[in-house]
């Protein structure tokens, strides 16, 4: 659908608020501020390891030397046999750069939510099917912003994306055909879908230079990808 020209003064406002929050800075500066002591885990410790695999799982091994190499930079941790409920603590975990502790035997682990970790270790994996957000594309920004209707019921999933994004469309296409709740957001023609992604983004750490984006219940996912998808709502 072409949508009614706009300037390209409004559009190039519109951009830099969008990747104003995308450029690159330490994963520290981004992460929420966490209530958990950070603490010396050494290689011999009894300890499960949590990590994502090259199709979008979340897998656990007792070994650290079978995580796959792409996923070492962050890993969760939890403890074996002990009787500490913080160990179980969903809304808050504990991770690791498990390279570190594989080089040097020992590490410092850091406390961040479950959302921000599930997204910064989907991010270590390449992004999915997607549309950079810089540079020529589609059709000029519509001079109001979108009504998309409420979904009936709470969304599963929010998607962020715009008209002109195949890989948007791919996106919607697939949470329709298998019925998940969601809500469609254009990141183009509504303001405040830049500012609530902008405000997700930087929270959990998160890099949005193309879409679509999706909120997989508090986790975002750069990019559409079928397994990864399948993965995060396996028990929605």
């Amino acid at each position: 659908m072409w949508f009614p020209k706009t300037s390209s003064r409004a559009y190039a406002f519109v951009f830099l608020i969008l990747t104003g929050a995308c450029r690159k800075e330490p994963p520290s500066a981004l992460v929420e501020p966490s209530p958990l002591t950070t603490r010396e885990i050494a290689k011999d410790s009894a300890l499960f390891f949590t990590y994502l695999d090259s199709s979008g799982v979340f897998a656990t091994t007792e070994k650290a030397e079978t995580v796959p190499a792409m996923s070492r930079g962050l890993v969760r941790i939890m403890g074996r046999g002990r009787d500490d409920g913080r160990w179980r603590n969903n809304a808050e975990v504990d991770v690791i750069d498990l390279r570190e502790l594989l080089a040097h035997g020992k590490t410092r682990t850091q406390g961040m939510s479950r959302e921000t970790f599930e997204t910064r270790a989907l991010a270590q994996l390449p992004p999915g099917d997607s549309c950079l957000l810089a540079g020529p594309h589609g059709p000029p920004l519509a001079e109001e912003p979108s009504q998309v209707p409420a979904p009936a019921e709470p969304p599963v999933v929010v998607l962020y994306g715009t008209a002109w994004c195949k890989a948007c469309m791919t996106a919607d296409q697939y949470l329709r055909s298998n019925r998940i709740p969601f809500a469609a957001r254009d990141v183009e023609r509504d303001p405040s879908a830049i500012r609530e992604l902008r405000e997700k983004a930087t929270r959990l750490g998160a890099q949005t230079d193309r879409v679509p984006v999706l909120d997989v219940r508090g986790r975002l996912l750069v990019g559409f990808d079928r397994a990864r998808m399948d993965g995060l709502l396996a028990d929605w």
